[in-house]
């Protein structure tokens, strides 16, 4: 992962069509984002948060819960339904859940018109970004 720290603080950057200038001086609330960028972007991180918390903690869940039927349940040639939602079904669906993130992003990317490319990026600022830029 690289970052591009030899930024310019004073050139003129855009968040989903609002110039950064203009919500860098307000009070950070993650409840309530300063540009519909940012409030799209939440969205996304809390419903990943929410699918990550059911499936790392819901097989171990399900087996305190319900003991007897998670041991004694025997799925794909003998193994304990515990067995399997614990070693092949968190690790499994981490890395869904990982893609579906990372598609999500992307997808946010082109709706806002953000890009990572340096030269793009250029293009972007000389443009006017028509995108959900709402005064707050």
């Amino acid at each position: 992962m690289s970052e591009n720290n030899n930024q310019d603080f004073d050139e003129k950057q855009t968040d989903g069509g609002v110039a950064t200038e203009a919500y860098l001086e307000k009070e950070i609330n993650l409840f309530k984002p300063a540009t519909p960028f940012m409030r799209d972007h939440l969205r996304i991180i809390w419903i990943s948060f929410a699918a990550w918390v059911l499936v790392v903690f819901g097989p171990t869940t399900a087996t305190w819960v319900a003991e007897e039927f998670m041991t004694e349940t025997s799925i794909l040639g003998g193994y304990p339904l515990h067995f399997f939602a614990g070693a092949i079904f968190t690790p499994l669906g981490a890395l869904v859940l990982a893609a579906v993130y990372a598609w999500q992003r992307d997808r946010l990317d082109k709706k806002y018109n953000i890009s990572h490319d340096p030269e793009a990026a250029e293009q972007a600022e000389a443009s006017t970004a028509t995108d959900g830029g709402e005064s707050q």
